[in-house]
């Protein structure tokens, strides 16, 4: 690739975010590269897609796939499989984009579609293996692949622990909450979930037993065992380190760990928009909302530039 191509706007991310942006850009008929990073995106062990009509039950690389041979059709977006290093404000005007593969180009505007890193606790045994089958963060995405189950809501947040007995009831007649050993308040919440025929066990998890990846038993640290078929656990989160340099080195702005974005998806860094889950916490995110969220970029970036 040209080492001085210029663009109109340049992508980092190639999920539904950053695909429907660039889709969206190029029917707007602008020069776009989008920069997808060849580590397995975050959603690999998603089975399938799900609320995006004409597309439920897409794996990942299906959607994927499907994407760049729509955009292929038009000529106007280029790819490059490549982890982007460093955006850096130009003077005056633009970004310049520098990936680890030693490929540097300017653009107009960026638009990150990165996501986010998911924390997994550490020293628990199977996490990795369920999860995004029956270890899931989202009952809105896979709630339904997991239903008529038995399930376990896993937080240290008493008032959303008390929502164990009647909030997931689409899916399931029994969800039990797991706290851990010191949660405050826990005795009343305890009394409070049996009245609504559910119950709250406190202790560590330690090991998650499963037969690929499809959870039958918690056990927690002291040896209790819980016959449990999914687990509701939403992980913290945290940015990706391009968007960490971007915080520390140019002032982009956050709002409680996620980047700060207007209704046009529009950062506090002139130029450079964000969409996906990097800006949205667990309940904001989706396959349905990072679409919604590239095509709004999408649009700002276009009637800016008629300006």
């Amino acid at each position: 690739m040209n080492p001085t191509a210029q663009y109109d706007t340049v992508i980092i991310g190639g999920g539904p975010a950053g695909l429907t942006a660039a889709l969206t850009l190029t029917r707007y008929r602008h020069r776009t590269l989008v920069i997808e990073s060849p580590a397995p995106p975050r959603n690999a062990a998603s089975r399938g897609v799900h609320g995006l009509i004409g597309l439920e039950g897409a794996t990942p690389d299906e959607l994927r796939a499907r994407a760049w041979e729509e955009l292929g059709s038009y000529g106007l977006a280029q790819r490059l499989d490549a982890a982007v290093s460093e955006i850096t404000p130009s003077a005056g005007d633009g970004f310049t984009v520098r990936a680890d593969d030693g490929t540097t180009v300017w653009a107009r505007n960026v638009i990150l579609a990165t996501g986010v890193i998911d924390q997994h606790p550490e020293g628990v045994e199977g996490v990795a293996a369920c999860w995004g089958r029956t270890v899931i963060h989202c009952p809105f995405c896979i709630g339904e692949e997991n239903a008529d189950r038995t399930w376990a809501l896993v937080s240290d947040d008493p008032r959303y622990l008390g929502m164990a007995a009647t909030a997931f009831r689409a899916w399931t007649g029994d969800t039990i909450a797991i706290a851990p050993p010191l949660l405050s308040g826990a005795d009343e919440l305890r009394r409070s979930l049996r009245k609504q025929g559910s119950d709250l066990v406190q202790g560590e998890i330690a090991r998650l037993h499963h037969t690929d990846g499809d959870l039958h038993t918690v056990e927690l640290a002291d040896g209790t065992l819980l016959e449990r078929q999914t687990l509701l656990w939403p992980q913290p989160q945290r940015q990706v380190p391009l968007v960490e340099r971007l915080v520390r080195d140019h002032g982009l702005a956050l709002s409680e760990g996620y980047v700060a974005v207007g209704e046009s998806r529009r950062t506090s860094i002139p130029g450079l928009y964000a969409a996906g889950d990097l800006t949205g916490r667990t309940w904001e995110q989706g396959a349905v909302a990072a679409v919604t969220a590239g095509s709004a970029a999408a649009d700002a970036i276009h009637f800016a530039h008629l300006a």
